[in-house]
């Protein structure tokens, strides 16, 4: 598995190996293979919202974006499980911090989030409709659950 993490931020309380260990459970869960690569970049407000605006047409900064490379799409436990490039997702750790204190919970669990929300935009889930946010919102949910339980249980 390939997971590059980049951080381009002085977000010191940003754990590459909890960054790594959420990736890695979320392919898992979605049944993709293995050797799939996915990169991570954390960046700092200027650049995100330089980010958010080309792509998006949007000013100023925003928590995540997703730039999906092969379009792959979930597997089945059954197989087979996709391979390839899954894409690219930004975050900005300075919104994660803003939104994780207005929400009441650590920084790390918003980045979990972030991550979690950003991954599944690249295997082409939306919430533009009111069908595809729920369906988005309750397998996201279902995967924080998942990691939750998860690093519980872990060493």
């Amino acid at each position: 598995m390939s997971i590059d993490i980049i951080d381009d931020t002085e977000a010191a309380w940003i754990d590459p190996q909890r960054v790594s260990g959420i990736t890695a459970f979320v392919l898992d869960r979605m049944h993709l293979d293995p050797e799939c690569t996915v990169s991570i970049a954390f960046v700092d407000e200027d650049r995100m919202s330089e980010l958010h605006l080309q792509w998006m047409e949007e000013p100023g900064p925003t928590d995540v974006m997703s730039f999906p490379m092969d379009d792959l799409q979930p597997g089945s436990p059954e197989g087979p499980r996709p391979l390839g490039i899954l894409g690219d997702i930004v975050l900005c750790p300075s919104v994660a911090e803003r939104q994780a204190e207005q929400a009441g919970h650590a920084p790390e669990d918003e980045v979990d989030l972030l991550l979690v929300h950003g991954m599944l935009h690249l295997l082409g889930h939306d919430h533009a409709e009111p069908e595809e946010h729920r369906v988005m919102f309750d397998l996201q949910g279902n995967l924080l659950e998942g990691w939750r339980q998860h690093r519980q249980v872990a060493p």
